[in-house]
């Protein structure tokens, strides 16, 4: 008899944690969820203010609220540069 009180015992605690386990990991993924839809805000490497993104001819560029810094992502002043029309200094720069 006291064998199966001892595993009544154990498969309760069994029961226990794992209903505590399952909590902290739906507690986890909404945390996870709630960092991934916050806004990222971007500092600028300059002076650390905060990056805002601008639309310069139809590509996004990165403008520093505090320095007014212009920051580009790979591959935006090619786009810039095939962009230019005629024979600007940009464009002549990088040719």
């Amino acid at each position: 008899m006291s064998v199966e009180l001892e595993d009544r015992g154990k498969a309760l605690e069994n029961e226990y944690f794992r209903r505590k386990e399952k909590e902290l990991i739906e507690k986890l993924k909404a945390k996870l969820e709630a960092e991934d839809t916050k806004d990222l805000d971007l500092e600028c490497p300059k002076c650390d203010g905060t990056l805002i993104e601008t639309t310069y001819e139809d590509i996004l560029i990165d403008v520093c609220r505090s320095c007014s810094g212009v920051w580009l992502d790979p591959g935006e002043l090619a786009q810039i540069v095939a962009k230019e029309e005629g024979g600007s200094w940009l464009k002549r720069f990088f040719e």
